[in-house]
């Protein structure tokens, strides 16, 4: 429906009404730094042609699911890594010296990969792992439109790739016995793939930001963390097979953590750009209501 000559329009028959010097083309922030959907600006693109941006993530409810998800996901990792973490005792676990994987171990104490390892609640730590993974595949499966081309879909399959990875490490551990029986190869095939596809992934993200909602600063912030991922990757893949080991624990958070991260900036960005479209909606039908109140007439849409 429309009310009187105001120009509304929209969902449930109303869009918010124009304010005097309102950009009406180009994504502009709103307070959150997230950016309306709409034609890009000659910014985003970096060349000025005025070519449209569409949007590669879904609306509605489940949209919203998937973006809390992808924000949740990382959190729970980090939560199960400091409970699994502060059960160690003898030896006392180091973030920068021990190696993150070991943090799973649920076996006896046992010397792996050259260290003392001894995780009492590994299982903890194991399922923080699988539960991550799981959230990060349903999460950019219900968020990302993929009927919008290659670029979600790109960001759908890395997604997936870094999510069985995750998972794999946590299913699969890497103990001495995995070793004798070989399957410490997917272990290590699901830790490298996470650590590749994840910062790909954050890179992907930061380059079609625009048609997920984000402002240039956090597009950039994702680029920039994918970079570095990718960059510690080779420097902890020398320490490993040189066998010098200096502080394998940080050199492996150094590429793990920037994926974990860009996720947790991904879910948050994805929430804000939900919240940011249902705001014009909301003050729609207050108009509507207090117009009906107020005893305006309103008349069909045409």
């Amino acid at each position: 429906m429309k009310l009187g000559t105001t120009g509304w329009t929209g969902a449930e028959g109303l869009r918010e009404p124009r304010r005097p010097g309102a950009r009406h083309h180009g994504a502009a922030p709103d307070a959150t730094g997230t950016e309306r959907e709409g034609p890009a600006s000659q910014g985003d693109h970096g060349h000025g042609n005025g070519a449209e941006v569409s949007s590669i993530v879904r609306p509605g409810v489940a949209a919203r699911v998937g973006a809390v998800l992808l924000f949740v996901g990382p959190l729970v990792a980090w939560g199960a890594e400091l409970i699994a973490a502060a059960a160690w005792q003898n030896p006392h676990y180091s973030p920068f010296y021990n190696w993150v994987s070991h943090l799973g171990l649920t076996g006896p104490r046992q010397v792996a990969f050259g260290q003392v390892a001894d995780s009492p609640l590994g299982a903890v730590m194991d399922t923080g792992w699988v539960l991550y993974g799981v959230l990060l595949i349903v999460g950019v499966l219900l968020a990302f439109d993929l009927r919008q081309g290659p670029r979600p879909l790109t960001i759908v399959v890395l997604a997936i790739l870094s999510g069985v990875g995750v998972s794999l490490v946590g299913i699969v551990q890497g103990s001495n016995a995995n070793v004798a029986n070989g399957l410490i190869a997917l272990h290590s095939l699901g830790a490298q793939g996470v650590m590749l596809a994840g910062n790909i992934m954050a890179i992907v993200v930061g380059v079609n930001g625009a048609g997920i909602g984000l402002g240039r600063s956090r597009r950039i912030a994702r680029i920039v963390l994918g970079l570095f991922g990718l960059v510690a990757f080779p420097v902890f893949m020398v320490d490993v097979f040189t066998g010098w080991m200096w502080n394998i624990g940080l050199l492996e958070r150094a590429v793990i953590y920037p994926i974990m991260i860009g996720q947790v900036l991904l879910g948050r960005g994805l929430i804000a750009r939900h919240i940011s479209h249902r705001q014009p909606a909301a003050a729609c039908r207050l108009e509507l209501g207090r117009r009906r109140q107020a005893g305006h007439p309103t008349r069909r849409k045409e």
